[in-house]
């Protein structure tokens, strides 16, 4: 009998990392954690968890501290997955939308909602979590108090959906990474995959322009390029690159080789599977 896989996320059961630890691994034993700090470290110290992280959303760009957190803890990305993000109005048992007064949410769900808001004239209250706001509205038992979350929340939580779909733009997606404490690379065949790295440059001029030449003469595509700050400095950037292909495509390995001339460090994230959602539109 094979062993149950224990995977951890952030935030309240129910959260949206929740839904998409359960959609990557239905069967899995889960824990959730009250920050993303603790998610890595739980992962770090216990190799048989994975944890389910979210690292860029649709609207509103990247997740804060992430990308500090993945150098920090070096674990392995050993997949990634992007979850559709529907909103929901949540009430307690009973409840009706004409007699509530506040809603509460994360506040990336009350501004990605603002339309129902505004037209039931709900205050809101920004809370640590979606699904720690249905659990809230939950225990307090008020008919006059709402929340933003999931299904998910609703079933876990026991209360009324008095609304689905309630986000003022669809197409609301967010794109999480598995990860782990060692690395599972795939091997090499004829699917898509992404090789996932963070890096410094040597502090020269068109250092990025010459580290970044060889995946244009290796045909090599760069699907993302971002910038962040190294803590505590304003001098020097690390930059955090997805490139689709394997490190064993001898192209991808001539680009890195040409890539780890210019670093002053370079640290390969992982090496995983393109997930379908990628090639949708293709």
């Amino acid at each position: 009998m094979s062993k149950k896989i224990k995977v951890a996320f952030q935030g309240e059961k129910g959260a949206y990392s929740h839904l998409a630890s359960l959609e990557v691994f239905p069967n899995a034993e889960v824990k959730s954690c009250s920050t993303f700090e603790e998610a890595f470290q739980l992962a770090k110290k216990s190799p048989e968890f994975k944890i389910v992280i979210p690292i860029e959303n649709s609207l509103v760009g990247r997740v804060a501290d992430i990308h500090y957190l993945i150098p920090k803890y070096k674990l392995q990305i050993h997949a990634e997955h992007f979850q559709k993000v529907t909103h929901n109005l949540l009430g307690i048992k009973g409840a009706k939308i004409e007699n509530l007064k506040t809603v509460r949410s994360h506040a990336q769900a009350i501004g990605q909602c603002q339309k129902i808001i505004n037209e039931n004239k709900l205050q809101s209250i920004i809370a640590a979590d979606t699904a720690g706001s249905a659990k809230y509205i939950f225990e307090k038992k008020d008919k006059t108090e709402s929340a933003i979350a999931s299904q998910l929340a609703a079933k876990i939580y026991n209360l009324d959906i008095l609304k689905s779909n309630i986000e003022d733009e669809a197409g609301n997606v967010t794109r999480f990474l598995i990860m782990g404490k060692e690395s599972n690379h795939p091997e090499f065949g004829n699917k898509k995959y992404i090789t996932s790295c963070i890096f410094k440059l040597k502090s020269i001029p068109a250092a990025l322009y010459k580290a970044l030449g060889g995946f244009a003469t290796n045909g090599v595509n760069l699907c993302k390029l971002e910038s962040f700050a190294v803590k505590n400095t304003f001098d020097q950037v690390n930059f955090y690159i997805d490139i689709e292909g394997h490190i064993e495509d001898p192209s991808l390995q001539k680009a890195l080789e040409e890539l780890g001339f210019h670093t002053q460090k370079l640290d390969i994230l992982g090496v995983y599977e393109a997930d379908n959602f990628r090639f949708k539109n293709l």
